[in-house]
């Protein structure tokens, strides 16, 4: 070997060393969260990972899955350990998104995740939907991406939710302003049926106060 190919080995190494800045850059996006895949790539191997995580610097939330111990959990952990396990084109959708939004009282019995696959997966406690998102259609929520208010209730009347809860989001959104009448007039334009029945009966009940 010559020396100028030992240099060029040696002067890989640090490609492969791990990058503590890197690491906490995806965690931050993420409220602190990270998966040992996330980790590898900046560098921790499952061993430095399973360290860090005895020293106290990381906290094991499920398996595969990690926070940054100087981040607080949040109450939504259930769904970052969702959303981080299924994969980076998850997004948090259907009544879970409105729970993450505060648009309903229902309280979501499963995760519920929209993934662009081919067929439907479903696992203990998880939901997975099988559809395209156009990006105009996700958003982000502290660090979760999320359908945006108005895919989410194109999604929960698609999905059987009650017109009554239905209404009761379209109100509330529209009063918070996260959503305009526009943008729920062009999604019932679009998608037709039951989802323009729903909107147009939400729509027309508020205008009739």
């Amino acid at each position: 070997m010559s020396k100028k190919t030992r240099h060029t080995a040696h002067s890989a190494i640090p490609a492969t060393a791990p990058q503590a800045d890197a690491l906490f850059a995806i965690a931050e996006g993420q409220a602190g969260y990270f998966t040992t895949a996330q980790a590898g790539g900046a560098g921790y191997s499952r061993q430095l990972v399973a360290h860090h995580a005895a020293a106290g610097n990381f906290k094991r939330v499920s398996q595969g899955v990690y926070r940054v111990a100087r981040y607080p959990g949040t109450p939504r952990e259930d769904l970052y350990i969702a959303w981080l396990r299924a994969g980076p084109d998850a997004v948090v959708s259907h009544d879970s998104a409105l729970d993450v939004y505060g648009l309903s009282d229902v309280m979501p019995s499963e995760i519920h995740l929209t993934l662009p696959r081919t067929s439907s997966r479903r696992r203990t406690g998880i939901r997975m939907h099988t559809t395209s998102l156009d990006p105009a259609e996700v958003t982000s929520r502290d660090g979760l991406p999320i359908t945006t208010v108005a895919r989410t209730i194109v999604d929960v009347i698609r999905a059987g939710t009650s017109a009554e809860h239905v209404g009761q989001a379209i109100d509330e959104a529209l009063t918070r302003g996260m959503v305009t009448e526009e943008e729920l007039q062009a999604q019932a334009a679009a998608r037709g049926g039951r989802v323009a029945q729903v909107i147009s009966a939400a729509l027309a009940e508020r205008t009739g106060r």
